[in-house]
């Protein structure tokens, strides 16, 4: 590897909006994020599905067994 051409990578802490921060290694000198693991719905299991126009419904009418 060449000298001299690369970024300087430190470690820096994390903040998400929920207020968890975590420590993990970057070229940047600090990260905002505005949703982590420790809130995202898919992974606390807290995610709802929104079917706001009916479409499971309708692919069910239109495919039903009869």
């Amino acid at each position: 590897m060449k000298e001299g051409i690369h970024p300087d990578y430190k470690e820096v802490q994390v903040a998400c909006a929920c207020g968890e921060t975590f420590t993990t290694r970057s070229t940047r000198k600090e990260i905002h994020l505005d949703i982590c693991a420790k809130c995202h719905p898919f992974y606390t299991g807290k995610q709802k599905l929104m079917d706001t126009e009916g479409r499971v419904e309708k692919f069910k009418k239109k495919y039903a067994i009869k």
